[in-house]
């Protein structure tokens, strides 16, 4: 069973930085494309950023391109979100997700919630004005 647990959250005020980290185990043997979504208060689950297995290949969503930056070191099991110029819209609940290892990493895939069998339990950042 893969476990994922996410960290670095908190309060920052606008225009701060955050670096939150998605450490994983169970899972020998198995490298996943990697993902972040997050959820703001009375919304839904959206895509963030995602990385491929080896960290050659990022994506973002539009809302964070440019002052975002996914990467990972896979030595520690660990995928990294680094969000900077933060926007009191950045405020939800982050989660981190492996993707299926049957699925390539592409733009119709990473997106969708269903194709990510192991979540995280979040970890809550408020950007404050």
């Amino acid at each position: 069973q893969v476990l994922l647990v996410e960290s670095g959250g908190g309060l920052v005020q606008a225009g701060g930085s955050l670096r939150l980290s998605c450490t994983s185990s169970g899972h020998t043997g198995t490298v996943y494309a990697m993902a972040w979504f997050r959820q703001a208060p009375g919304g839904v689950r959206e895509f963030v950023a995602a990385i491929s297995w080896n960290g050659g290949d990022t994506y973002y969503a539009d809302p964070v391109k440019g002052r975002s930056m996914i990467s990972r070191d896979n030595a520690k099991n660990t995928v990294y979100l680094e969000m900077n110029s933060l926007k009191p819209e950045d405020t939800a609940v982050y989660y981190c997700g492996a993707l299926s290892p049957g699925l390539p990493l592409t733009t119709a895939t990473m997106t969708q919630q269903y194709n990510y069998p192991y979540w995280g339990q979040g970890t809550q950042v408020t950007v404050s004005s």
